[in-house]
């Protein structure tokens, strides 16, 4: 068969922004068959019920993921030596192979196919335990299962696919997901990587960045552009990819500040064939099959937040009470007090957030795609906070690696590498900065469905009138229930306040009471900006990190009531539900003011005199030490002219 034609540099798709979300938007989810508890929220509507009481796994499922638990923390306290790890920036194939025998790559994957077939819950537990021994591994196990060829394959493929692909990525096989190119990164819609048909197969032609796992992978996915032809819808589409194929170039292993072990690279295509039995779903459902993934892989990245959160608790109770200052234990002085107290109290609560999700992922009765999506943004940004404040707890401690700690005899304790790993936690699996807009993009669909059209300047008058008529009739019952709630009566929510125990009713007061004031606030602001609305992106965060909060505060407690009934530190959960509340409360309150009080459009006249060179004289006294070459790399199509670093592990 003869080669199409390769895609020329011109080929990469120029588009507008409203072109641009338009694909955004036909990529998302469109409709909620299942309820959703922090939709509601987001709508003033606190519905306690869809996460009270706490749901809980099967007997069999909980018995096999403590088994397999079991297994895997005697394989990290006896094979992982992280400081080898952090040494070498590579993980020892030995592990790999060792992770491989345990069935680690399989733990999502059906027993049927030759996985352990745990549940969400179970998986995320294994990660922050692994995770903890070493981030980067729980990032190729993450990679592997929650984003690469498992899930979509799970959700997506066929059987033919799933008989074929599934038992290599439960016990041999590695798999990535690449979809970030050089100029491409959060707006696919410019995606230039081109699947061309050609008989049975396509072309692909291309070139990937941020490849995680990309350097050892056996098996890619791989998001393409298909052009629209006769018996081709086109559009962005999935594929499995061999990793082997012939013209499949990994061009470089990228080096990060955090995260030494990840295997991650740039991986080029050059007239590479598969076949179009790899082709997941049909042409053009790529970005929907990457999102739809991604609503449940999310929860991968809050759960070695959590490992990190219960190390740096541990490390920081073990050192203030020994370090001494001014006669007593550091810890004991409340400047430093207080940063241990923030530091278990948002553990809790993050374990509250991610097993909460997860349970509900396991249980498929509520949709979680903003769950899991503020389990994401809130577990990466507060994992962050956690290892900052214990840096600063360690000292000058804190900001000396491990290494050098125990070349002089004190414990190698790497308290500024947790820091440096957790850090793309923040960017990974979306920014925080696209988080936002992501969840602020769902938690105003019900506006939007009744009202989009108005605030829509290209809809016709008359699309605007009968939207006018609907909104007149959703508002009309709405907006009225958003002026009193259980949150002003005192004894609403009795049951969690126990005798003896601190009083969360309270805190569940309100954040029924918050939530509606959340949902005045959001419709006053689509109100006074109506199609402005999106570019107001300091207030949709603000909007979205408050509901956050209020969710946080909803898994804490109810998470705290679960353990009290169960008579598992019950006390101590309350105390730490009660903490974590108070201190969420505090950062509402501050949240609330700067919807409305902030320097926005100071700063967007600001950022003008930036870009307009207004400021240049600021930037004289220094030198900058950059080195030479673009700011991106050219990605134009073609064959490598580098040496592959691919490196299968076998």
């Amino acid at each position: 068969m003869s080669a199409p034609n390769t895609p020329t540099p011109s080929s990469r798709p120029t588009v507008t922004e409203r072109e641009a979300r338009e694909v955004a938007e036909a990529a998302r989810e469109q409709d909620w068959r299942k309820p959703s508890f922090a939709k509601e929220l987001f709508l003033g509507r606190f519905r306690l019920d869809l996460i009270h009481p706490h749901p809980l796994p099967a007997d069999e499922d909980v018995q096999r993921g403590e088994e397999f638990l079991a297994k895997l923390r005697d394989f990290c306290e006896t094979k992982i030596d992280g400081s080898v790890i952090e040494r070498d920036a590579r993980i020892p194939d030995e592990v790999i192979t060792g992770l491989k025998e345990l069935g680690a790559f399989g733990m999502k994957i059906e027993t049927k196919y030759g996985g352990l077939g745990l549940t969400q819950v179970y998986y995320n537990k294994a990660l922050a335990l692994v995770g903890s021994a070493n981030p980067a591994i729980g990032a190729l196990l993450s990679a592997h299962q929650s984003i690469g060829v498992p899930q979509p394959l799970k959700m997506f493929g066929t059987q033919e696919q799933k008989d074929t692909f599934l038992p290599r990525c439960a016990r041999t096989d590695i798999s990535a997901f690449l979809l970030t190119e050089p100029d491409v990164g959060s707006d696919p819609a410019r995606l230039a990587t081109a699947a061309v048909p050609d008989g049975d197969d396509y072309v692909l032609d291309g070139v990937k960045l941020w490849t995680t796992n990309g350097v050892v992978a056996d098996l890619l996915v791989v998001m393409a552009r298909v052009p629209k032809s006769e018996g081709h819808k086109g559009g962005i589409t999935a594929f499995v990819v061999e990793a082997a194929s012939e013209g499949i170039t990994v061009e470089n292993r990228n080096a990060f500040m955090g995260l030494r072990g990840l295997e991650n690279g740039v991986t080029r295509f050059h007239r590479v064939r598969v076949p179009a039995a790899n082709r997941i779903g049909p042409e053009g459902a790529g970005l929907k099959i990457a999102l739809t993934t991604l609503n449940t892989g999310r929860l991968s990245l809050p759960a070695m937040c959590v490992g990190a959160g219960k190390w740096c608790l541990k490390i920081a109770r073990e050192w203030s009470a020994v370090r001494e200052q001014w006669g007593k234990p550091v810890a004991l002085h409340e400047a430093v007090g207080s940063k241990i107290s923030f530091i278990a109290a948002t553990t809790f609560a993050l374990e509250a957030v991610l097993d909460l999700s997860s349970q509900m992922a396991d249980e498929d009765r509520n949709d979680i795609r903003i769950e899991a999506a503020l389990a994401k943004l809130y577990g990466s940004e507060m994992a962050c906070l956690m290892a900052d404040e214990l840096v600063q707890i360690r000292g000058g401690r804190g900001f000396e690696t491990a290494a050098s700690l125990a070349a002089r005899g004190e414990r190698a304790v790497p308290a500024e590498q947790i820091l440096r790993d957790l850090r793309i936690n923040r960017i990974f699996e979306g920014s925080t900065e696209i988080m936002h807009l992501l969840i602020a993009r769902e938690a105003v669909d019900a506006h939007l469905s009744v009202a989009g059209d108005l605030i829509d300047p290209d809809k016709a008058l008359s699309d605007k009138a009968r939207a006018g008529a609907q909104a007149g009739v959703f508002y009309a019952k709405w907006l009225p229930k958003l002026v009193a709630g259980p949150g002003q009566l005192p004894r609403s929510y009795a049951g969690f306040h126990p005798s003896g125990h601190p009083d969360l009713s309270g805190h569940l007061r309100y954040v029924e009471r918050t939530a509606r004031k959340l949902a005045r606030s959001t419709f006053y602001a689509m109100s006074r900006w109506q199609g402005r609305m999106e570019t107001k992106q300091g207030f949709l965060g603000r909007i979205v990190d408050i509901g956050a909060e209020l969710f946080a505060m909803s898994a804490a407690c109810v998470r705290a009531e679960h353990l009290r009934a169960g008579g598992d530190h019950g006390r101590e959960a309350y105390q730490l539900a009660d903490a974590f509340c108070r201190q969420a409360r505090v950062r509402v309150e501050e949240l609330f003011g700067r919807l409305w009080t902030n320097t926005d459009d100071l700063d967007r006249k600001v950022v003008k005199g930036v870009l307009g060179g207004a400021y240049e004289w600021l930037e004289q006294g220094v030198v900058d030490p950059s080195g030479d070459g673009p700011w991106i790399a050219d990605a134009t199509p073609g064959e490598s002219r580098r040496a592959n670093v691919h490196r299968p592990i076998r």
